[in-house]
């Protein structure tokens, strides 16, 4: 596997995949797909970088990292569903690791995701908090 810096110009395909982990985790995100891709397209032009991660020349996965904080932040991780539990979700967060050369990250997981905070566990994640929202239901 290798690993490879994306480009503004790599946005749309980024959305694509930021839609499928949308669905993947379970988030109530409501963004179209422009607007999904339009937000990748900010968070790259300010302090964020994205990676994907390729097999046999084909993706099969990505990631967003905020660089400007310490520890640095994983915004996004996703192994496309056809590639998981191949190892290939082990690999890649070791290999982004290394190319950012950084042995610390935060990340956040949303509670009903169990198979993220599983894998997230098994990479050696401990919880340090919780967040929570209120939404009044009657409004």
């Amino acid at each position: 596997m290798t690993i490879q810096k994306c480009m503004i110009d790599d946005c749309e395909y980024l959305a694509d995949l930021n839609k499928e982990l949308i669905h993947a985790e379970g988030s109530d995100n409501p963004m179209t797909i422009k607007e999904v891709e339009q937000r990748m397209k900010d968070f790259l032009q300010t302090f964020y970088e994205a990676y994907f991660f390729i097999e046999r020349d084909r993706v099969v996965g990505y990631a967003l990292i905020k660089m400007d904080c310490e520890p640095l932040y994983l915004r996004q991780f996703l192994i496309i569903q056809e590639y998981r539990r191949r190892h290939y979700g082990e690999q890649a967060f070791q290999m982004l690791l290394s190319c950012l050369k950084t042995d610390s990250v935060d990340i956040e997981v949303l509670s009903n995701n169990d198979q993220g905070v599983k894998f997230w566990e098994k990479m050696g994640f401990v919880e340090r908090h919780k967040y929570m929202r209120y939404k009044n239901k009657e409004k």
